[in-house]
C-alpha cells in the first residue's frame, strides 16, 4: 500500500517536469492532456472492478501527469 502511494506521488513531478521540458508544445496540446485525463481515469474506473491493480496504477499515474500538464498549460504566462 506504501509503495502504490509513493509511486503515485512522484507522478507530480514526473508532470512538472513533462510539462517544463515541453512547454512550446504545453498551448497546443491542451486539449489533449485533458482527454488523456478524462481517458485514463475512465479506464482507470473500469479495471478497478474488472481488472488487476498494476493497471489500475498506471491509468491514475497518467491521470495525474495529464492533469498536472493541462493545469500548467492553463496557467502559462506569455512574454510576448
Amino acid at each position: 500500500m506504501i509503495t502504490e502511494i509513493i509511486l503515485l506521488a512522484l507522478a507530480i513531478p514526473t508532470g512538472l517536469i513533462l510539462a517544463w521540458l515541453a512547454d512550446d508544445e504545453l498551448k497546443d496540446g491542451k486539449k489533449w492532456f485533458v482527454a488523456l485525463f478524462y481517458v485514463s481515469l475512465a479506464l482507470a474506473l473500469f479495471f478497478l472492478f474488472y481488472g488487476k491493480g498494476y493497471i489500475v496504477l498506471t491509468f491514475v499515474f497518467i491521470a495525474i501527469v495529464s492533469f498536472i500538464s493541462a493545469i500548467k498549460a492553463t496557467k502559462r504566462k506569455s512574454f510576448k
